[in-house]
């Protein structure tokens, strides 16, 4: 790294400081303005910062520029631009105006919609996010400057992931105010949602991810036997990092800094070749921005240490998965972490409020919280013990749960400090100890200062979980703030509010060990939803419920609700549809034929050595039954999900869930049949007849 990280950081973001450094005074103050939501970018002044933010990008090399956005595909989608404009006298201007880095026009015809517009409507808008920075992509094609934006149809429907997260915010930051008003704060003008999102990814060598046709088309392993050591010894978590990986985590540091994204934390995950990075907390709508950064730069770092970076949920059977943790928080923006409990949060009456609201949130929009972590990724890995099982609960730790069991028994509240941790060794020294320990089986856990929702998927956008988190919250904070504002004392109701919230809502509290079978039994004596998979939560976004809460808080408007739903449960259909139909392939190009070469191989020297000897070869010849049986198996499994997969596609005229339910619960369900068969023939057949890597080559050759 010929510079150092902090001349390095930033120099392809262009940031406050940049704005700061490059806009007239006047016109720095209005995008603050702007930023806040306190007015309208007037086009006088977008024409100020276009120029300066094109002079900018120009200097580091771009010559076009793109609306950068986030479809319902779940991946960002961008169409450069160049900022040529000819002068008539066969020579061009470098121009970019201000409508133009205000508003886009995409084609929105071949992006999901769920029903929102018919294909044949093409025209879409994006919309600039004046609160998430503006940066320099470095492609093959050359440096463009990507402008964040939302995506809306015609008729202004949000047609992507950033628009109702945007919209969830403001809800969250409306009622969170009134409820800071009615407690005596007057100088909060808004209060704004922080997430820090931890990325866990696979890489494999990108020669061996070219010879699996599962990998390459669906992102997972269809068919793979375990080899004769996984992570059973738990000697990669933390482990010191390889030379070649600590080469490509060095490289993807370096471009994430240089975009000003806040990388800090990477290290050895649980299952061999599985990563992690961590970055520090920011605005909702910036760290999902940036989220989707992390997991492009990963994989175009990677190739270029000839390695490829697997996102999928599950990408090989009987290892760990991956996941994506999502800490989330309230801050004000006059200094508050609504969710910090101070050093005594039995006397933090507005923490335990904020707390207890969220208890609340999340019991009773639990089945939606679970949506925001559904897909089909997901339906394997949730519950694996590995990651939460697909129940919702909440864990406080001891202490939290000591204070509001106190205030809901009416009990007495005595001083409850962290207190400090004894190492035992005069060589080290006393440690703080937090107010609760961390529970990683718990889908959503308290965590000091924040809370940490464990579920979310590795391969997805986090702006989905974090709408559903945001306006359930939001939801709440309005009842509070109604019951605050006609409270004649604020003291009492406090304590009223607190007391009624954890009685009516201490189901979905659990301290526990969330991946025990005992769990599963004792939630659902609570009451507690187990929603397994993600058909079988699909439908609760159109209950009426659900519909209600996002449209009182004007997130989505019921036809947006409705797209969702079915842009989902189609994508879902789909998904499945391209592992079964991979699966088919393997199963009779690959497997059978090699299976079936090395047995008439055997076979062969079976009846060479019984000419040669005179005696008979059982243990061979067991071998070679068995490797026919199992091929036998596999063929006729195989032509069984070929039949499943046709009827599952005729579903498609009922609609995109009828879909999805038959994928689900007959070709899902049949390609578990198809694989035993084909990772026993994997045991079986010698090594260098087998068609493709195996686990053992992916997973432990780097």
């Amino acid at each position: 790294m010929a510079t150092s990280v902090t001349d390095l950081y930033g120099v392809n973001a262009f940031s406050d400081v940049v704005m700061r450094e490059r806009l007239p005074k006047a016109v720095y103050k209005e995008i603050k303005a702007v930023q806040q939501g306190l007015m309208v970018l007037s086009l006088e002044s977008a024409n100020v910062v276009a120029a300066a933010m094109k002079d900018w990008a120009i200097e580091r090399g771009a010559t076009h520029y793109t609306h950068w956005f986030q479809p319902l595909t779940g991946a960002t989608a961008e169409k450069h631009d160049s900022f040529i404009e000819p002068t008539g006298d066969g020579r061009v201007l470098m121009e970019f105006s201000g409508k133009a880095l205000i508003q886009g026009e995409p084609d929105a015809s071949s992006f999901p919609s769920g029903g929102l517009r018919d294909t044949f409507e093409a025209r879409g808008y994006t919309a600039w996010d004046t609160t998430s920075p503006a940066f320099i992509k470095d492609a093959t094609t050359g440096k463009i400057l990507a402008i964040p934006t939302a995506f809306i149809g015609y008729h202004g429907q949000a047609l992507d992931k950033k628009t109702p997260l945007l919209r969830s915010m403001d809800a969250l930051s409306t009622q969170a105010l009134r409820v800071l008003r009615a407690l005596g704060n007057n100088t909060a003008k808004k209060v704004t949602t922080t997430v820090g999102p931890e990325q866990e990814y696979f890489l494999i060598d990108k020669e061996y991810f070219a010879k699996r046709p599962d990998l390459l088309l669906s992102g997972r392993t269809v068919f793979g036997a375990m080899p004769a050591k996984g992570q059973e010894l738990d000697d990669h978590y933390f482990g010191a990092v390889q030379d070649r990986v600590a080469g490509f985590m060095k490289e993807l540091n370096i471009e994430l800094w240089k975009l000003g994204i806040d990388a800090k934390t990477q290290h050895n995950e649980v299952a061999p070749n599985q990563f992690e990075l961590a970055t520090i907390f920011n605005t909702s709508n910036v760290a999902a921005d940036s989220n989707q950064l992390v997991m492009e730069t990963m994989k175009k770092v990677a190739k270029r240490h000839d390695l490829v970076c697997l996102l999928h949920e599950k990408p090989f059977a009987g290892v760990n998965g991956s996941g994506k943790h999502n800490n989330w928080s309230m801050s004000s923006d006059d200094g508050q972490n609504l969710l910090e409990p101070g050093d005594t949060p039995h006397e933090n009456a507005q923490f335990l409020l904020f707390a207890a609201s969220v208890i609340k949130a999340v019991d009773m929009y639990a089945p939606l919280l679970r949506l925001g972590a559904a897909n089909s990724g997901n339906d394997h890995r949730l519950g694996a013990n590995e990651a939460p099982p697909a129940i919702i609960s909440i864990f406080l730790g001891d202490l939290l749960t000591e204070i509001f069991e106190a205030i809901a028994k009416d009990g007495k509240l005595e001083a409850k400090e962290g207190g400090n941790l004894k190492l035992g060794a005069n060589c080290l020294p006393d440690l703080p100890k937090d107010l609760t320990d961390r529970n990683r089986t718990s889908p959503f856990a308290f965590t000091g200062n924040k809370f940490e929702f464990r579920m979310c998927p590795s391969s997805d956008s986090i702006s989905g979980a974090n709408v559903v988190l945001n306006t359930a919250v939001a939801d709440i904070l309005m009842e509070v703030a109604d019951r605050l504002e006609k409270a004649s004392n604020i003291t009492s109701e406090m304590t009223a509010i607190v007391k009624e919230y954890y009685n009516a809502h201490e189901k979905v509290v659990f301290n526990g060990n969330g991946y025990s079978d005992e769990w599963v039994a004792e939630a659902e004596k609570r009451g507690l939803p187990n929603l397994k998979s993600t058909v079988a939560v699909l439908p609760e976004l159109i209950k009426d419920y659900s519909k209600n809460l996002f449209t009182k808080h004007k997130v989505f408007i019921e036809e947006e609700i409705v797209s969702r739903y079915n842009v989902y449960a189609e994508k879902y259909a789909k998904q499945i549809n391209i592992e079964a139909n991979v699966m088919v392939e393997m199963a009779k190009q690959q497997i059978a034929p090699a299976a079936l070469e090395y047995a008439s191989e055997l076979a062969s020297e079976v009846a060479s050595i019984k000419e040669i000897v005179s005696v008979g070869t059982s243990t061979t010849e067991a071998l070679i039954s068995d490797i026919a049986s199992n091929v036998e198996t596999l063929l006729k499994e195989t032509a069984v999900l070929e039949t499943k997969i046709k009827e599952a596609q005729e579903k498609e005229e009922e609609g995109e869930y009828a879909l999805a339910k038959a994928f689900r619960e007959n070709v899902f369900t049949q390609m578990a049949k198809v694989r035993e068969p084909g990772d026993c023939l994997e045991k079986l057949v010698a090594k260098e007849y087998w068609p493709f890597p195996t686990y053992e080559e992916m997973l432990f050759k780097m």
